[in-house]
């Protein structure tokens, strides 16, 4: 299991573009992908569950990545936080 944390920095949080845009990421991976915020949790691929959290700019993220390829998943999703969120 990898786990990293993030601050949300978009104006508007995670909103359904980049919610969408991530569930489509991890889609593609082998692993599973959490997102942890406000006492909330939900796997990454499911778009309502992640824009159910109602994470605003500010909020800390946990990502966490449990699976085979978790090293490289957490690396690449980090970098689509920092761009994206």
């Amino acid at each position: 299991m990898k786990s990293f944390t993030y601050v949300i920095t978009d104006e508007v949080g995670i909103h359904a573009r980049p919610a969408g845009v991530l569930a489509k990421e991890a889609k593609v991976l082998d692993s599973k992908v959490f997102l942890e915020a406000n006492g909330k949790k939900a796997e990454a691929t499911r778009l309502l569950a992640v824009m159910g959290m109602g994470v605003k700019k500010g909020t800390e993220i946990t990502v966490t990545v449990e699976g085979g390829d978790e090293e490289t998943a957490a690396e690449k999703l980090e970098a689509f936080f920092k761009a994206n969120l």
